[in-house]
Parts: C-alpha cells; structure tokens; sequence
C-alpha cells in the first residue's frame, strides 16, 4: 500500500440547527476541526437540473485514522471544506489492515 501525501488541509464541518427568529430553524455548518488530507479525483459527471448545469465529480480523501466515537473521525453526512470548495463526505472506511488512515468517499457539486 502507498503512503498518502496528507498535503491539504480540510476544515471538517458537521450539521447543526439555529432558530431562524421565525420559529423554526435552518441548518448550518459548525467547523470540528483542521485535517491534513490527500485528496484524488475520481470521475465525473455534468446535467441539467432546474435549467442549471451541475458539475458533480467524485473525490477519495484520505486522513489519518482516529478511533470510533472520536469527534475529529469524519462520517457520512458531515462534509470537508477547502476554501469554498466544499466535499459532502458519502462514505468512510478504514484504509489498508494496519488501520492508519481513514478514506472518505466524498462529491463536490458546483453549478456551471
């Protein structure tokens, strides 16, 4: 197994609820914390929706492992940021049998 290049920092973000002063809530987005990651594109595919082209490219991104129940181990549902790039993270998994890394299956959509 290759040694991932861990030479991007990616803010970890997860999901939470803040009233709206309407009484209801939206979501927002809480950072967890900074995770050097490796990140490699996968494939790709653009289409309409609503009269907007959307770009969707699958992305792996690899972290250092952190053990269950850690509040810096990413899940599904949470998403990393770059910037204003933003990965929705789909999938995680530990990566090789030494349980080092971690590899996320994560999309990235932007409207073209």
């Amino acid at each position: 197994m290759r040694v991932p290049q861990l030479n991007r920092a990616l803010v970890l973000e997860r999901e939470t609820s803040v009233k709206d002063g309407g009484g209801g809530f939206r979501a927002s987005w809480e950072p967890m914390g900074t995770l050097w990651a490796e990140v490699l594109a996968g494939g790709g595919t653009t289409r309409d929706r609503q009269s907007v082209g959307i770009s969707r490219v699958d992305y792996r991104i690899t972290v250092r492992a952190m053990p269950f129940g850690a509040d810096a181990r990413p899940k599904a549902g949470q998403r990393f940021r770059e910037g204003t790039r933003v990965f929705r993270i789909l999938t995680v998994a530990e990566r090789g049998t030494d349980g080092r890394y971690l590899t996320c299956k994560a999309r990235e959509e932007t409207a073209v």
